[in-house]
């Protein structure tokens, strides 16, 4: 008796998930804000404490936004889950460091209301919030294309703007060189890498997001297969079409590290909710971002194009989702094995 009931017990079968894991969003959206931080630091060395405060406020105003709207909406509340303080701290990474707070809290509301929460909350959004917010800000082009010059001399002052201040010095990015055909003046690739480049604060230090990435990937928050696939596309792309008459591989690296490419190949495109779920559809959905990044850069009218690339084939997942879907388990085998008795 003793023995039918451990044989019992050992091949009884329960209703799924059958596997358990210490895995959860809070701890999934921690790794993503520890990975972000020697960038986040890099930034604020820069360009100074008004970094801090910025930051502070699309946070704020994206965690605060999550709870009124399931407050209001008597729904329970997502906020302890961090994704909203996630969705605040990459649309601070993707703003210049003298946005008005005013904007940056618009930007913070649509994102988390508009684009999360009106299509279901977390894992319903069709497109990744934090860049949506940075899109729709483009509403008041004014306020968010004035970037500082990097230096501890120049610093962004925490409150007002720095108009007109001696002390504090603007300049064109990067991007701005390369649409027209030419590298950055005074701009070495070493400087693309360690932060010493006018732009968005999670644009100047490439070297620090690079770290971020590698961290991501050991804790296996996510696969290094859409960032390789997206920058490699990149790469190549840039590398066979030079512009200006530039040396090949100069022109290829200063597009890599230039830019939001290496905010939005490792922490935007990697997004769960809005990338493909098999490794066919990533490589396909990675690509794709890679290709619209080049040609937008190159023959758009904004010198930059990942958030709009990004964007375009978060629209696209559906479609790669149901041309490339997932095999139930054991499927394939199934499938090959009526193939091989119906050709004998």
């Amino acid at each position: 008796m003793s023995n039918e009931l451990e044989t019992k017990r050992r091949f009884s079968v329960a209703s799924s998930p059958h596997i358990s894991s210490s895995d959860s969003t809070p701890n999934l959206m921690l790794d993503v804000i520890i990975a972000l931080l020697p960038a986040w630091l890099v930034a604020i060395y820069f360009f100074g404490f008004r970094v801090v405060t910025l930051t502070a406020v699309t946070i704020a105003a994206a965690v605060g936004a999550e709870y009124l709207y399931r407050r209001l909406t008597r729904q329970h509340q997502t906020v302890g889950d961090l994704s909203a303080a996630v969705t605040g701290l990459l649309l601070a990474m993707c703003l210049p460091v003298e946005t008005p707070y005013w904007v940056a809290v618009i930007g913070s509301v649509f994102a988390i209301v508009v684009v999360k929460q009106l299509f279901g909350g977390l894992g319903k959004n069709f497109m990744n919030p934090a860049l949506a917010g940075r899109v729709f800000l483009f509403s008041f082009t004014a306020f968010i294309n004035k970037y500082a010059a990097p230096g501890r001399t120049f610093w962004a002052p925490i409150f007002g703007s720095a108009a007109g201040k001696p002390d504090v010095v603007s300049a064109a990015t990067p991007m701005s060189y390369l649409h027209q055909g030419l590298l950055p003046e005074g701009v070495s690739l070493r400087q693309l890498l360690v932060g010493q480049q006018a732009g968005c604060l999670g644009e100047v230090a490439s070297l620090m997001l690079i770290l971020g990435g590698v961290y991501l990937v050991l804790r296996k928050v996510i696969s290094p297969r859409i960032p390789l696939c997206y920058l490699g596309t990149v790469a190549v792309l840039t590398f066979l079409f030079p512009m200006g008459g530039i040396p090949r591989t100069d022109w290829m690296l200063y597009n890599l590290l230039s830019g939001g490419l290496m905010l939005g190949a490792i922490f935007m495109a990697t997004d769960y909710v809005t990338s493909p779920v098999t490794p066919t559809g990533r490589t396909v959905y990675a690509v794709g971002c890679g290709a619209l990044t080049v040609f937008l850069r190159y023959f758009g009218s904004y010198p930059e194009g990942v958030s709009f690339a990004i964007l375009v084939m978060n629209t696209l997942v559906w479609s790669l989702d149901k041309a490339f879907p997932p095999h139930r388990f054991g499927t394939p085998w199934f499938k090959k094995k009526e193939k091989k008795e119906a050709s004998k």
